[in-house]
């Protein structure tokens, strides 16, 4: 009797463990994974476990961008900016339309990408949007749990003259916006687009009471911006292929001073697809940025650590609010890497 008792319990714990590990598998198997990480340094380790792995959350689009993750709503937002829509991703539900339009309210327009682009939060939780088809960057009215498409203007013009397309946005701790303004909501001819109306391509500050602020006519191609710890100094990244580096300002009031390149692609291998664009920056001030070949992982002071390398142009990425995982939108993708 015993042992048939005893051959029970083994029998049950056996079962038990199998259907775990069976557990286990199934959420490993859940989403395939793509790229691979080169490693550069050791100090990568502390930010990236051994075994991280690129996953693929959602899937299907034109060109992703802008990602957001939403703590309080356990939900990460995107835009797809061809499509003029934003979405939402959950481990729930998956993908769903959480906005659209997203950055073009008007009835026709000549834009390959007139959607939103950037997507932040401001200091009341408030959804920030960079919208390329109506040239602005604009506050949603409606709550984040109840989208509508009703927005405020935060910018439009600059001495009188309407921005091209804004293209990332950060929001500093008192409130004020920093973002960059390229071409690329324009029409095809970009910089040639005749409705262009600023001659130049900058990086703009908006300050509390609506005022825009030129603080950097020199970038090409201003794209992906972020701000240190502490706020005293700015990361832009530069799209363009004849100067695609990352530049590095000391935040001095309404100006930018001692402009130093934080790391430049320059040399890169010309098969590998994408150049530098959106970026974040952790609680440590180390970088992860979209560039060419993938997401680059450098530390504070423009180290190389790591690469993860794709084979699709990335966009941009977001980081949780632990920081234990970081989002890409990756083209038609978007990515999840579990971190630490």
């Amino acid at each position: 009797m015993k042992n048939t008792i005893v051959l029970l319990l083994l029998a049950a714990i056996i079962g038990c463990n199998n259907h775990a590990s069976h557990m286990q598998n199934t959420s490993e198997e859940k989403y395939k994974t793509i790229g691979t990480i080169e490693r550069f340094d050791p100090a990568l380790d502390i930010i990236l476990s051994k075994d991280a792995k690129a996953e693929i959350i959602a899937e299907g689009f034109q060109w992703s961008e802008g990602p957001l993750w939403i703590e309080k709503m356990n939900t990460l937002l995107f835009s797809d900016v061809p499509a003029n829509t934003v979405y939402q991703w959950t481990e729930k539900k998956g993908t769903q339309v959480y906005l659209t339009p997203s950055g073009f309210t008007g009835k026709v327009s000549d834009s390959k990408e007139p959607g939103s682009n950037g997507l932040t939060l401001d200091t009341n939780g408030n959804l920030i949007l960079c919208q390329h088809g109506d040239r602005k960057v604009s506050r949603m009215t409606a709550p984040l749990d109840k989208p509508e498409a009703k927005y405020f203007t935060l910018a439009e013009k600059y001495l009188g003259k309407r921005f091209s397309s804004p293209n990332d946005v950060v929001v500093a701790s008192n409130g004020e916006l920093f973002f960059t303004d390229p071409p690329y909501g324009l029409s095809t001819q970009n910089d040639k687009d005749p409705k262009k109306e600023i001659p130049f391509n900058g990086v703009y500050k908006v300050k509390n009471d609506g005022t825009a602020i030129l603080l950097s006519a020199e970038v090409t191609r201003p794209n992906g911006i972020a701000l240190f710890p502490g706020e005293k100094k700015l990361l832009v990244g530069s799209s363009d292929p004849k100067a695609p580096d990352w530049y590095v300002w000391d935040v001095d009031g309404d100006s930018l001073i001692n402009k130093k390149i934080f790391y430049s692609a320059a040399g890169y291998d010309r098969a590998w697809h994408g150049l530098p664009d959106g970026l974040k920056i952790d609680r440590n001030g180390n970088v992860f940025a979209s560039g060419p070949g993938g997401v680059y992982f450098f530390n504070k002071d423009g180290k190389k650590l790591g690469l993860l390398k794709l084979e699709n142009a990335t966009s941009n990425c977001a980081l949780s609010t632990d920081e234990k995982t970081l989002y890409v939108t990756n083209d038609m993708y978007v990515l999840r890497i579990k971190m630490r």
